[in-house]
């Protein structure tokens, strides 16, 4: 195991989004400074950062750079090339890029997960229109066709209803994936962290609730369906996390069914769903992971409410999301520094939280 990072040792982020802008002011707080690196875009995490690469994920040139100025590199989404990832030098780099390669592939993370005990909904691989006809009638409907790699908050994701409905969708034209849809009673997830040692700590799940694909709300306390099976669940991500030498936060998607949980997707990083942890946890997500890939002490995860409510604010709900410091009790505003609030963007998330317990 490595010594833990000194106060002023310097963190590699890839990625320009708000989870790394969130990372990086979790990591400020712990008295690291961090470095970005991402295409140039509408980078937030830039603003939180000491300096920030903005260049192609090919440009070998530029990543060897900007791995020379860090002390440990981590990732704030799941499609970063691995190619990137593989030229950081492996001393740097608390997870390797497999977390990587298992998550960026629908079909790859579901046999992964499969093969170590899991359940996924009945899927079958796509590469033409023939294959999309043959799971149709194998498979049947309702179901759910998707790009096998890339897509995101609903993007690249067919719905098919029923039989007349898939007349209408064509093959996009590379490898897809086409799932049963999942009959449930609710979706959650179960979010991680992970020290070098393999130690784990778990969240509370939230109970999930999503619109277009995109996580809309997370809830506790989640109810008894989700309460009754994340003791199953924890113990399938618990298996991942350490089949991956995983460092570091590591989150998976359920759906709770009258059989059980059912996996739905992973991502080796901070989520969405527990942008709670802010206020609503010991520690949070963030800090969390900031304190997992220097070697430092993992912080509890007892949650401190009684109840907690996190909403995303999208496109432009934003403008007026001022007016949510408002309102009675205790909402907590984050807006993500989006320069334009388009139709489907995230661009920041308000958490509401009840009595404090203990």
């Amino acid at each position: 195991m490595r010594a833990p990072l000194p106060p002023g040792s310097t963190i590699g982020i890839f990625g320009g989004g708000q989870l790394g802008r969130m990372l990086a002011m979790s990591a400020l707080q712990l008295g690291y400074r961090c470095i970005g690196y991402a295409p140039a875009g509408d980078n937030v995490a830039a603003e939180a950062c000491a300096g920030f690469f903005e260049h192609h994920w090919n440009d070998r040139e530029a990543v060897s750079a900007f791995a020379a100025r860090c002390d440990v590199v981590t990732w704030e989404f799941e499609n970063v090339p691995v190619a990137a990832v593989e030229a950081i030098p492996a001393d740097r780099l608390p997870t390797s890029a497999r977390a990587l390669e298992v998550a960026q592939d629908r079909l790859s993370e579901k046999r992964f997960v499969e093969d170590l005990g899991g359940r996924a909904a009945p899927h079958l691989r796509i590469d033409s229109e023939e294959d999309f006809a043959r799971a149709l009638e194998s498979i049947g409907t309702p179901g759910i066709l998707k790009t096998a790699r890339e897509g995101y908050d609903g993007k690249g994701q067919w719905r098919v209803r029923d039989r007349h409905e898939a007349q209408g969708i064509r093959f996009p034209g590379r490898r897809c994936i086409y799932e049963r849809l999942v009959g449930f009673e609710s979706e959650f997830s179960v979010i991680l962290v992970r020290a070098a040692d393999g130690e784990i700590r778990f969240w509370d799940s939230t109970a999930n609730t999503h619109e277009g694909g995109m996580l809309v709300q997370s809830v506790l306390p989640a109810g008894e369906w989700v309460e009754a099976q994340v003791d199953e669940a924890r113990a399938l991500a618990g298996k991942v996390a350490d089949a991956l030498s995983y460092v570091g936060v590591l989150t998976l998607e359920f759906f709770a069914t009258g059989d059980g949980p059912v996996f739905n997707e992973m991502a080796p990083r901070v989520h969405n769903s527990g942008h709670w942890t802010i206020e609503g946890a010991a520690t949070s997500q963030f800090e969390n992971h900031i304190r997992a890939i220097c070697g430092l002490p993992l912080g509890e995860t007892a949650t401190r409410f009684a109840t907690i409510d996190m909403r995303n604010i999208v496109g432009e709900q934003a403008l007026g999301a001022h007016r949510i410091l408002a309102e009675e009790g205790e909402p907590h505003l984050h807006l993500y520094g989006k320069r334009e609030a388009r139709e489907g963007r995230k661009m920041g998330h308000v958490t509401r939280v009840g009595a404090r317990l203990g």
